[in-house]
């Protein structure tokens, strides 16, 4: 299989492969970007009361725990905070004794992060007693350290030392004296884990390359307004939107955050975003659903934009957002594997016009490329067509921690096999139809789970839901290849619903056979369905029948 360059979307991806910042170390970017702003005001916890640190105190205070943790006789070390001060400044300082941070999914199941620290090899991971209390279960490994302790173990004069030696040397100088690589590139520098909704958690290893290009990336597409901007970070640093959008980028920007534990607390964040004059907020579809019930619009006056990732938004959910809090509202796109950026629909945003509200994803990030693939023939074909979508890019991972197979899967050839059903419209705007796992193939026609389920909320006037009632999964058919399978919370009555579907313009193809009646509908931590758990429930599933017609 040859490309033809006419179907591909190429956004500087040889230009952009060849900066020489891609070689370099993440943890001697942030310092020297900490280094060169020491006095601007960096973080604010609100975990527990009110924090604040500057730049250069943060730096100082990193380097001076790194010491400690580069006496630690492991490569990996384990990570387990929600997102604040402390949070950060381990991981920077995990970075900076050039080791790997592995931060550790706490609401996946012990099972899960059993798993995880298997395989990542996992002897040390750093904490705080609160969070040992908060979680009874958690596989802890005998080598668990508190943070406090380690922290305690630092004079006020070492944090201060450590500060003035950042503001009189040289920083190039400086990390040499204290042992930090300038030189990264392709080297692990972190390790996250896949959510595990469709098996066990994989191993997603990100370079130095990954991340930095990544933090360049958005950079570029200035999605951000470093000097003036104000960030809400609430995503858990496990997830890899908290890991590099919400952490990383900020340090290595020196943009200024403020940092609460819970991203579910509404109230409280709406709270903090009027109390710190917060300009960016970044959650999914179902965190930002509760604003709009739970929250004086007046409270969040001061936001500039609001970005959605993970999940596609609700159809009108954007234009009902803007015309309720009032900042502007942007679609984003990435997965873990592409560290995890890959655009954001910043055009009508930077601009003075209003929002198109077209839903799609904007343009690729600079240096990426881009191919629509045909599924059944892996034949390359127009990228206005509907197909799997393939990346390439700096901020594309390497493979999946020890596992050959899933690397193999993962990749077609160079190409990064997503595992999203995707087009380009005639602008080069990336559009994202859904996961290959939530489509379904029925007789010959692929059926989005995604759409049907939207329908089915409009249809029963579910909108207002802050969690999953309803859930589409696939079930094999011996006719048809597949058929629908509909999960609910609640009762429903299958001839209206029928009714009120054929009157939304729904295909009958698309109509659920089956409805099966649940407790509630399976979902992660992160809010995303469940999809395993989904699929087996309608493996197992026999009870109503819609009729067909």
């Amino acid at each position: 299989m040859t490309d033809c360059e006419h179907n591909i979307v190429d956004m500087g991806y040889d230009k952009f492969s060849a900066k020489p910042e891609l070689g370099e170390h993440l943890g001697a970017i942030v310092f020297r970007a900490l280094a060169r702003k020491p006095f601007k005001p960096l973080t604010v916890d609100l975990s527990t009361g009110r924090r604040e640190m500057k730049s250069g105190v943060f730096l100082a205070a990193a380097i001076a725990l790194s010491r400690r943790i580069a006496k630690i006789p492991v490569k990996r070390i384990g990570i387990v905070f929600p997102p604040g001060i402390a949070c950060s400044l381990t991981n920077l300082a995990v970075v900076l004794a050039d080791k790997t941070p592995v931060n550790l999914n706490f609401a996946s199941g012990t099972k899960a992060v059993s798993i995880c620290i298997r395989k990542a090899g996992l002897s040390h991971i750093i904490t705080a007693q609160p969070v040992i209390n908060k979680l009874p279960g958690f596989p802890w490994t005998d080598n668990t350290i508190d943070f406090a302790q380690l922290m305690g173990g630092i004079r006020k004069s070492e944090i201060l030392g450590w500060l003035a030696a950042a503001l009189g040397t040289p920083s190039n100088m400086l990390m040499r004296w204290l042992g930090i690589p300038t030189e990264g590139g392709e080297r692990e520098a972190a390790l996250l884990f896949s959510s595990g909704s469709t098996g066990e958690p994989k191993g997603i290893v990100l370079s130095h390359s990954n991340i930095i290009s990544n933090c360049i990336q958005i950079d570029e597409v200035k999605m951000f307004r470093p000097e003036t901007d104000i960030v809400m970070t609430n995503l858990p640093i496990f997830h890899s939107f908290g890991f590099t959008v919400n952490m990383w980028y900020p340090l290595v920007a020196v943009m200024k955050t403020v940092s609460l534990p819970n991203p579910l607390e509404t109230r409280r964040i709406a709270q903090a975003i009027e109390d710190e004059k917060v300009s960016f907020l970044i959650g999914t579809p179902t965190l930002l659903r509760p604003y709009l019930k739970k929250v004086a619009p007046a409270q969040l006056r001061s936001l500039r934009l609001t970005v959605a990732g993970a999940e596609k938004p609700p159809a009108g959910f954007a234009q009902l957002w803007e015309r309720t809090i009032g900042s502007r509202f942007a679609i984003g796109y990435g997965l873990t594997e592409t560290s995890p950026a890959v655009a954001v629909d910043l055009d009508s945003v930077n601009s003075d016009k209003p929002s198109r509200f077209n839903e799609n994803t904007g343009h690729l990030f600079p240096g990426m490329k881009a191919r629509i693939v045909e599924d059944s023939t892996g034949e390359v074909i127009d990228p206005t067509s509907l197909g799997i979508l393939e990346l390439k890019g700096a901020n594309v991972f390497g493979g999946y921690l020890d596992d050959a197979e899933a690397t193999k899967r993962a990749f077609n050839g160079s190409w990064f096999r997503t595992g999203d059903i995707a087009r380009f419209d005639e602008d080069g705007c990336l559009h994202i139809e859904g996961r290959i796992s939530r489509f379904s193939k029925i007789a010959g026609e692929m059926v989005p789970h995604g759409t049907v389920e939207q329908a089915i909320v409009r249809a029963l006037g579910l909108e207002d839901s802050e969690v999953p009632v309803v859930a589409v999964a696939g079930t094999s058919d011996k006719v048809k290849g597949e058929s629908l399978v509909l999960l609910s919370a609640i009762d429903i009555d299958v001839a209206l619903l029928r009714e009120k579907l054929a009157a939304e313009g729904l295909p009958n193809l698309w109509i659920p056979r089956r409805i099966q009646r649940v407790d509630a509908i399976p979902t992660l931590a992160s809010g995303k369905l469940d999809l395993m758990t989904l699929g087996e429930i309608a493996h197992k599933s026999a009870d109503c029948e819609v009729e067909s017609a």
